[in-house]
């Protein structure tokens, strides 16, 4: 749906309302979204920073998985001594009630696994949309200024696809790209990298 409106967009857009009938004198630029946004220094960061949030949740599960199994290692020694016939019949009941409460801990414990797992995984996703809405709405501004600038009347997303994922653009001869140009600009003002960040700066190098 989203390409279709797109196509109408851009295919209205060569018409001028004041005119009918009449072709409006159209200046067309295009630009690879899809690059821009990858090579964007402020992409790199979320994408790092979202790795080690990811990291970091991973680490928590860990802790809260390795409790878990402790408490599954208690659990079956009490299930043994409720059943080590060397020991008192008043010492296996005990180990016997102590295993009842033991399994309700270890299956609460799974359960508060289960739930940090939906809400983790929701929460990563959300901020990342957040993220990428943000930055994109970025890239958009600075395009648009620069759009009018220069005098474009149509810039198109060679990076688009159609509702069957076949490219929405199927041939630019690359006059008038404002791709490496965007990127430039948006990276500017980048702000240096720390100088243990050595992951941000083999990202930087790939650019």
């Amino acid at each position: 749906m989203a390409a279709v409106a797109a196509a109408a967009f851009a295919l209205g857009s060569f018409w001028s309302p004041a005119s009918p009938g009449v072709p409006a004198e159209q200046k067309i630029a295009t630009v690879d979204l899809a690059k821009v946004f990858e090579k964007y220094y402020k992409t790199v960061r979320s994408t790092l920073a979202l790795k080690q949030e990811a990291s970091d949740m991973q680490k928590e599960r860990k802790d809260m998985v390795d409790a878990e199994q402790k408490e599954e290692g208690e659990w079956q020694k009490l299930i043994d001594k409720a059943e080590d016939q060397a020991v008192s019949a008043e010492e296996r009941a005990r180990s016997k009630t102590a295993a009842q409460e033991k399994y309700r801990d270890i299956a609460s414990a799974k359960q508060s696994i289960q739930e940090y797992d939906r809400a983790s995984t929701a929460r990563l996703r959300e901020k990342e949309r957040q993220r990428r809405d943000d930055i994109v709405k970025e890239i958009r501004s600075v395009l648009d200024a620069d759009a009018k600038a220069a005098g474009y009347t149509l810039v198109m997303d060679v990076s688009g696809e159609s509702a069957n994922m076949a490219p929405f653009i199927l041939f630019s001869s690359g006059v008038n790209d404002l791709t490496d140009n965007l990127i430039k600009e948006l990276n500017a003002g980048a702000p240096p990298l720390p100088a243990d960040d050595k992951e941000a700066k083999d990202a930087k190098k790939a650019q």
